[in-house]
């Protein structure tokens, strides 16, 4: 299995809007699901502006679909241009144990 966090800071005038867009990949991955893959996004509790996805996949090749998900390359576009405070950093997660297989 493979896992990564992404982790980013947006502008307060850009969280509704990020939100918005999160959705619509959400969406997107709702109605064509990617086999094999578990995304999900949240939010900082104590600071709302600050966003985390964490991606499940069975492999590299699973995970890389993402990318062609039109709502998520409008996503990061999106997110690129809004000048983030702090820009995505991604992290790479090792399993230790899971109560689910993907």
């Amino acid at each position: 299995m493979k896992a990564v966090k992404v982790k980013y800071t947006v502008q307060d005038d850009y969280v509704e809007e990020n939100k918005k867009n999160i959705q619509k990949v959400m969406d997107a991955l709702r109605v064509n699901p990617i086999e094999g893959m578990l995304y999900s996004s949240y939010t900082d509790h104590e600071n709302p502006n600050t966003f985390i996805h964490i991606n499940m996949a069975k492999d590299s090749e699973t995970m890389a679909k993402l990318n062609n998900v039109p709502e998520f390359t409008a996503f990061r576009m999106a997110l690129k241009a809004s000048n983030p405070i702090s820009p995505p950093k991604q992290t790479s997660l090792d399993n230790v144990a899971s109560a689910f297989d993907i």
